[in-house]
């Protein structure tokens, strides 16, 4: 297997390599909340489901599982989940629930959250715009829980906690990358809290 070395990162970005894709996937990657009415190719939901299949978890237990919406009722039931910050779904080509089995994991919460981040850039790389939709603690009514609501929309079974939902469609919206002037580096530190590092 070929080391990762100075050498060998300069070759990739120089000849547009693995290295290079990969930081204009995450700089050109956007929350999107606006889709075309256009629907997405079986090929392509096909290789979300893969994205999603290959995210690590702890001990390799993968003890997510996911459940692809395609039907445009159901997806604008779901998109009713939460008062604020979901309803945008409705407009969605495909809605992915990503769940997981708490009694499994202590940390399912960390493994869901990963694989919903894999989607997302699975979704990047196919041209597709996407955004995540918390549902973990996060209420649809003053009595319902977002997470209930879902459970009861796709009859999920009791053993599954729902983390996250993830609205895909082909973008209607175009962003401009964030400037790598705006990131933040004051918030990374060498050595020590504290210590800045402007540069390696």
């Amino acid at each position: 297997m070929l080391g990762i070395t100075s050498d060998n990162v300069k070759n990739n970005i120089a000849c547009g390599g693995i290295y290079q894709m990969f930081f204009e996937l995450i700089e050109k990657r956007r929350s999107i909340r606006q889709f075309t009415n256009d629907a997405i190719e079986a090929a392509k939901i096909e290789r979300l489901k893969e994205a999603a299949l290959r995210a690590p978890s702890s001990r390799g237990s993968n003890h997510w599982e996911f459940v692809f919406v395609t039907d445009r009722a159901l997806i604008s039931t779901l998109s009713r989940a939460k008062p604020h910050g979901s309803a945008f779904l409705s407009n969605a080509a495909l809605a992915i629930v990503v769940c997981a089995d708490p009694a499994k994991s202590d940390v399912w919460v960390e493994d869901a959250s990963i694989a919903t981040i894999f989607i997302q850039l699975a979704a990047e790389a196919l041209e597709l715009g996407s955004c995540w939709i918390q549902v973990r603690k996060r209420m649809h009514n003053e009595t319902t829980t977002a997470e209930a609501y879902i459970a009861e929309a796709l009859s999920l079974p009791k053993h599954l906690a729902v983390e996250s939902m993830v609205a895909v469609g082909y973008p209607a919206e175009k962003k401009a990358p964030h400037r790598r002037e705006s990131l933040q580096d004051e918030k990374v530190f060498l050595n020590r809290y504290g210590q800045r590092c402007k540069k390696f």
